[in-house]
Formats: structure tokens, sequence, C-alpha cells
């Protein structure tokens, strides 16, 4: 224990420690406000794009290069290990859905049913979906699709009709069609199916949403207010994409590639995030 302690590591970070301690350095401020900066950048970043499993890699790197930094008395040094941290978290964070399909291949992936799902089928059905919003939009045709990983309350799905039907354009527009019996609720995808149709969700109580807000996002804000979901809502007045998460519309005339984009975070990373917890 005592030739540990007095090993060269141990006593070049005990001689830091003893020079902080012994004249106020304002470098010292700026090192913990740079690193605490790049803390919590990371961090952020790997709660925003789901990365828990990258948490404990997270924390492990901080302890490494806080180490490394207090060690270091060249400012090149310690820039060099706030680069390093953050692209050690960073890249594999931000970049991690093109990661999955370059290591998936031409491979299988699993969802909550225990089906497969290749990557041509996946591209295939966000197509299909993209192609069938954009179509609704621009004949103002009102929809409500709620993307789904199995966390949704029962009562939503019983309230509607389960079909379980394969996703493709036409049958999305058929469900939607004006005078279709299943048009004014909600389409629940989950996986690679229309899980259920004419589902009924709770609406959000808030009388400071502005009066253009209509059914069907008042909707979406209320099932993303009770369930991890997605919603994308068609307005059937002015054919308008909007893309509903966590209570709140994220994204407001929503194109083609934010539609695209949204689909592709949730079979990429939200049905995968299901399939690591269970």
């Amino acid at each position: 224990m005592g030739d540990n302690f007095g090993s060269p590591f141990w006593l070049g970070y005990w001689e830091r420690i003893k020079d902080m301690a012994t004249g106020f350095d304002w470098s010292y401020i700026v090192e913990l406000l740079v690193f605490t900066l790049a803390f919590y950048v990371a961090f952020k970043i790997l709660k925003e794009n789901k990365g828990g499993k990258l948490i404990a890699l997270f924390f492990v790197a901080v302890i490494i290069c806080g180490l490394a930094f207090s060690l270091s008395d060249s400012v090149q040094s310690q820039t060099l290990v706030i680069v390093i941290f953050l692209l050690v978290i960073l890249v594999p964070t931000m970049f991690h859905t093109e990661i999955k399909r370059s290591l998936l291949g031409s491979g299988t992936k699993k969802h909550s049913k225990g089906e497969g799902m290749t990557v041509r089928d996946i591209e295939f059905i966000i197509d299909e979906i993209t192609h069938a919003v954009q179509h609704m939009s621009k004949n103002d045709i009102g929809a409500l699709i709620v993307l789904s990983n199995g966390n949704l309350p029962e009562g939503i799905i019983s309230s509607g009709t389960v079909i379980n039907a394969d996703i493709n354009a036409p049958m999305i527009e058929a469900v939607f069609y004006p005078k279709a019996p299943l048009h004014d609720g909600a389409m629940i995808i989950e996986g690679e199916k229309i899980h259920a149709a004419g589902c009924f969700l709770p609406l959000i109580q808030n009388d400071n949403l502005p009066q253009e807000v209509g059914s069907r996002h008042r909707a979406a804000l209320g099932v993303t207010n009770v369930a991890e979901v997605t919603a994308i809502v068609v307005s059937e007045e002015t054919g308008v994409i909007s893309i509903v998460r966590n209570g709140e519309i994220k994204k407001k005339y929503a194109s083609d590639a934010d539609l695209k984009n949204v689909l592709s975070d949730y079979f990429w990373t939200d049905l995968t995030g299901k399939e690591a917890k269970a």
C-alpha cells in the first residue's frame, strides 16, 4: 500500500494538490469550468440520444480524463484531453444509427414481438409511411399515427380495433380515408405492423394552447405526455404535418426529411432501446 502510494503517479498527483492548496491560480478555475462544460455537453447528448448503455463508459472516461487533465502542466495537453474525451463519448452517440446499420448489414433486427426485420424491410416501411403521410397532407386528410414501443396503456389499444396489418402506404391511407369507420381515431404502429387503428387517446388539458390546435394535436400531446412515444399528426384543416414528443410539438411543418429522421430514430433507437430493457 505504502509503495503504491509512493509511486510516481500518486506523488505527481499529490504535488499537484499541494500546489493548488498553497497558491491560487486562475488557470485552475478555467480548467474546472472547461471540463465541467465538456461533461455537461456530453451527458446532455447521451441523454437526448438514449445512450444509457454508454453512461458507465462516460463516467469512467470522466475519471480517467480528469486525472490526466489535473496531472498535465501543458495547456495543449489539457486541451487534447478534452478533445479526446468528447470524441470517445460523442462519436458513438451521435452516429449510433449509422454504426448499427453498418454492423447489421443485411442481417436481422429483433423487435418486441421477436420477429425479424432486415435493413431493407425497415427502409421500405419508412418510405411507405412517409409517402402516405405526405399524400394525406397534400389532400388535407387528417391523420394521427403513434409510433409505439409497446408501452402504451392497454386501455388505448382496447379502445380501437386490433388489426395487425402489414405497413404500406395504401393501407395507411385507407384507414384514414374520411368515410372509413376508423379514420377519426389514432393508428398505433408497433415494429413492422399496424397494431391497431381507431384508438382514442387522452386529450391534453391545457387552456394555454392556441385555438388552432385541434383534437388530433391535443390527443397527440396527451398520449406523448403519458407514454414515451412519438406521434405524427396531419391536420385536416391545413394539411400541416407535425411531430409530437414528450408532450410538445417538436416540429411543425415537418418535411419529408423530418419524417424520415423521426421514423429512422424510431426503428433504430426506440425499438432497440425497448429490446435492451427486456
